[in-house]
């Protein structure tokens, strides 16, 4: 696969760093490239639907790009009682989210969409996180010190709180942290 791509453009449709150093980690060449995309979502969809339809939309500003190899993801957090939870508007909030998420566990899905050859392929990726009890200062800490705005969920797998608070994981931990590896290494395969 890793030759099918040497003379290929890839792009990744994402400004998110913790996506690009994992793609970055599949050992072949590309560029980042962001576009603006409406990602409003019908509610009555599913999670699993929604983050589909996000990635897919994500990937329909590239249509100019049939020259590439186009990656684009989404991911979201859903609680265990359903409710997706993006990206907090505030401490508060980032706060809020992380005392609904201790002790109990969620899924985090994440939608990659490709553009190849003229065709759109798309999958969703999801794992089960455990989190253990965390207390009001572990919360506190954590939103302090670190940057859980920018996250789904409000949370980093990769940061202090993945390291003292996930009791387990079920699924893949590179999809926690934004981008399932080896599962889009595997559809590529497919692809090229």
């Amino acid at each position: 696969m890793l030759a099918n791509l040497k003379n290929v453009p890839v792009i990744l449709g994402s400004q998110s760093p913790r996506r690009k150093q994992l793609l970055a980690g599949l050992g072949f060449p590309f560029e980042v490239e962001v576009r603006e995309t409406d990602e409003y979502v019908d509610p009555a969809l599913t999670p699993q639907e929604a983050v589909r339809q996000i990635a897919l939309q994500k990937l329909k500003a590239f249509a100019d790009r049939s020259d590439s190899l186009v990656i684009c993801a989404d991911t979201v957090v859903v609680s265990a009682a359903g409710e997706i939870l993006g990206k907090p508007k505030s401490r508060d909030e980032a706060e809020r989210t992380l005392w609904s998420l201790s002790a109990d566990k969620h899924l985090v899905m994440t939608a990659v969409a490709i553009q190849w050859k003229g065709s759109v392929h798309s999958f969703v990726e999801t794992t089960t996180v455990h989190f253990y009890p965390l207390d009001s200062e572990e919360i506190s800490y954590y939103v302090s010190n670190f940057s859980p705005l920018d996250k789904a969920g409000s949370y980093g797998i990769q940061e202090w709180i993945g390291l003292i608070g996930i009791a387990k994981i079920e699924g893949e931990y590179n999809n926690v942290v934004g981008l399932p590896t080896a599962k889009l290494y595997q559809e590529l395969k497919g692809l090229t």
